[in-house]
């Protein structure tokens, strides 16, 4: 028997439906970046907000109230680690995890590591894998306990 193609009269999935995953802040300064990282984690049901770059994060996130940031490094205005640097400064966002998705060098990763960062993603990067180091960063951060297959892989992701 063939395969068969259903077709849905609605979208198959949607921005307003109510995050069952979590807030993400993905900032990026490169459109096509955003979006990448935007479609990823809706697909698998996060409410994402967008800003292009560090100077935007810091004036919508107070607003947003995002239970995860993602950052790049290289951007205009203010860069992924110093926007890092001022978000864990800041009592409010201080314990938001941070996750730069950037084409890292070793310095930037010292570098962010010292202001705090959580962890780093390389790009180009696995849409998996992104999925699966947010999920994971944001489940240590709320105490959420997940599936023990979902456990073991998010260990040794974060």
């Amino acid at each position: 028997m063939g395969k068969r193609r259903t077709r849905w009269p609605v979208p198959t999935y949607s921005r307003v439906v109510p995050s069952t995953s979590g807030r993400v802040l993905v900032v990026d300064d490169n459109k096509v970046i955003r979006q990448l990282i935007r479609v990823n984690l809706e697909l698998e049901g996060f409410e994402v907000v967008t800003a292009a770059d560090g100077a935007e994060c810091l004036e919508v996130v107070h607003q947003v109230r995002p239970d995860l940031i993602t950052l790049d490094v290289v951007m205009p205005r203010l860069d992924g680690l110093r926007t890092a640097g001022r978000l864990r400064s800041d009592p409010r966002t201080a314990g938001v995890p941070l996750l730069i998705v950037s084409a890292c060098t070793q310095h930037e990763v010292e570098s962010g590591l010292d202001v705090g960062v959580d962890a780093f993603l390389a790009k180009p990067f696995d849409p998996q894998e992104l999925v699966r180091v947010v999920q994971s960063l944001i489940d240590s951060s709320t105490g959420r306990v997940r599936g023990s297959g979902d456990a073991e892989a998010a260990a040794g992701h974060a």
